[in-house]
């Protein structure tokens, strides 16, 4: 199981890997977006140094046609490092240069899938992750924990090196349905994340067993003692 973070913010990047066990980070155009008009490359360059080699770090392209994909995934291993995974949406022209860039060793994360075919497609083209996105689907009244399921199965069957990244989530309920289904791994705003700790009950719980323990001990800490 993996974590990574759907960000490209980097305060919010330092202060979800010093809290959470974050495994990498994905990004996409929308997300930079957010960040306003920055150098590029020096910001994707501090964000390694934050997550350091050991995280995976996923750029996405931008242009839409095969050649244009496969000359921007070099111009991201030159400016950024060659670990990098290039962020890759699933068409026709997509699954053309994942097939490339997997044959000529850069790692591939496929994006912007949406059924199960998409992801099978990526899968055998050579693609190390297949980012689902979960929320969308079902804006489309699409099935989205069957496509999930369906692409889990075609993987084990397979016997690939590939991992479903579930992505696209509003809800920490639907996290969990992603992980039920067979996602190896999540990319998650850092905001949804703070969200699986605002419950009352896990608040009234904490207090109680401090005035329990001030009980008997008053304010000492277990250093105390």
């Amino acid at each position: 199981m993996e974590l990574m973070l759907d960000t490209a913010n980097l305060k919010k990047i330092t202060e979800a890997v010093d809290y959470y066990p974050i495994s990498g980070l994905t990004t996409n155009p929308t997300i930079f977006k957010a960040e306003g008009k920055i150098d590029f490359f020096a910001h994707a360059r501090e964000i390694r140094r934050i997550l350091g080699r050991e995280r995976t770090f996923h750029i996405q392209v931008i242009s839409t046609d095969c050649q244009g994909i496969l000359k921007e995934a070099e111009a991201i291993r030159r400016n950024v490092d060659e670990d990098v995974y290039i962020k890759t949406p699933v068409s026709k022209e997509g699954l053309k240069a994942i097939g490339i860039m997997a044959r000529e060793g850069f790692n591939v994360t496929a994006t912007a899938i949406y059924t199960t075919i998409q992801g099978e497609l990526a899968m055998l083209a050579g693609a190390k992750y297949l980012a689902l996105y979960y929320n969308r689907m079902l804006n489309l009244d699409t099935d989205a924990d069957k496509v999930f399921k369906q692409t889990a199965d075609a993987i084990a069957a397979s016997g690939k090196d590939c991992k479903i990244v579930g992505a696209s989530f509003k809800s920490i309920m639907q996290l969990t349905n992603a992980i039920a289904d067979g996602a190896q791994a999540l990319t998650v705003p850092p905001e949804l994340l703070e969200t699986a700790f605002a419950n009352p009950s896990i608040d009234l719980a904490i207090s109680n067993f401090r005035k329990d323990w001030s009980t008997v001990y008053g304010d000492k800490t277990l250093c105390d003692l």
